[in-house]
């Protein structure tokens, strides 16, 4: 699999694994996600099957099929709040806390520890930049799983989005 952060070349493919990975009321559309990545392309990890039939060679990305991502955006707002998914200029560089918005892998793709594998990174990546944590919000079946990445569950999020209650989870350094 290659990992790297996102492009404005990216943004179809992101669209589509966000559909398949999230109900309309909570995916993101085409436009935040164009928005997201020219604001904060760097917070956004990209996962490729570089082993898929018909793959580019490795040193060409371009053609590969989109399989899992995880975004959000850099604040110093420590809890993560609803504005935060359509409002992309929230983004501060030099914020304390990294958000993730969405960690989507499609279904095909589920069970093989490449979610885990990217939320990980971000944790390092947080972590390597001197942010105080990382901070997601999810729902109740996936507390544990969360948990055993080295998430604390904070209880419920004041977040709404997509109509649903979510717990607030997060990895403090």
């Amino acid at each position: 699999m290659l990992v790297r952060t996102a492009t404005q070349a990216d943004v179809d493919q992101i669209a589509r694994v966000e559909a398949a990975c999230f109900p309309v009321a909570e995916a993101a559309t085409r436009e935040e996600f164009q928005q997201r990545v020219e604001r904060y392309g760097n917070h956004f990890l990209l996962m490729f099957d570089d082993g898929a039939p018909g793959a580019a060679s490795p040193d060409d990305d371009q053609g590969l099929p989109l399989v899992s991502f995880v975004n959000g955006l850099v604040t110093n707002e420590r809890d993560l709040i609803d504005e935060m998914y359509a409002h992309a200029e929230m983004h501060d560089e030099r914020g304390a806390w990294q958000m993730i918005f969405g960690v989507c892998t499609l279904p095909a793709y589920r069970h093989r520890g490449l979610a885990s594998t990217l939320v990980a990174r971000v944790v390092a990546d947080a972590r390597a930049q001197h942010r105080k944590g990382v901070v997601l919000t999810c729902k109740d079946a996936l507390v544990p799983y969360y948990t055993a990445l080295g998430f604390s569950d904070e209880g419920m999020s004041r977040s709404t989005h997509g109509g649903v209650p979510w717990h607030q989870m997060r990895a403090t350094f």
